[in-house]
């Protein structure tokens, strides 16, 4: 019973630091709102050391299952839980996926607000190398690149 009580508070802690994180990237959104370049990299070592010992416990946690009996080949641990019977130990399981999708939803939004910055940059870039007239058109990967016209009236 060591292995569940161990598994449950790493659970515990996962659930603790996953609040942090999603407080974090609310914050890191409204830094990044406005360009408060100081506070986003105080955030960025913050997320960092978070998501490093999220990560570090993720590990600890597959241990722990495995010597409980799991398999990672059969399928996904809440799986191997829920068919354990353990309910307290699927409730926190099922507490700490929602948290880490909602850390997932947080960082995915403010990869689209850096997204949007990266292109307003490169416009204004453009703006001040006088290349505004170039035609715009999106890439396979949703990227705009710039189309040069030229045409080559003879060549030598």
């Amino acid at each position: 019973m060591a292995a569940i009580d161990t598994l449950k508070d790493l659970l515990h802690e996962d659930i603790r630091q996953l609040d942090a994180l999603a407080a974090l990237l609310k914050t890191e959104r409204k830094s990044l709102s406005e360009s408060d370049v100081q506070s986003l990299e105080a955030l960025t070592r913050d997320k960092n050391a978070l998501l490093q010992s999220v990560r570090e416990r993720a590990k600890q946690k597959i241990h722990l299952l495995v010597q409980m009996g799991f398999r990672p080949d059969s399928g996904h641990p809440s799986q191997f839980i829920t068919a354990g019977g353990m309910t307290d130990l699927v409730e926190l399981w099922k507490s700490a996926e929602q948290r880490l999708q909602e850390c997932h939803k947080l960082n995915r939004i403010n990869g689209r607000v850096v997204g949007n910055l990266q292109k307003r940059l490169a416009r204004l870039s453009d703006i001040f190398r006088g290349t505004t007239g170039n035609q715009k058109l999106y890439g396979a990967t949703g990227q705009q690149t710039s189309v040069n016209q030229s045409t080559v009236l003879a060549s030598a």
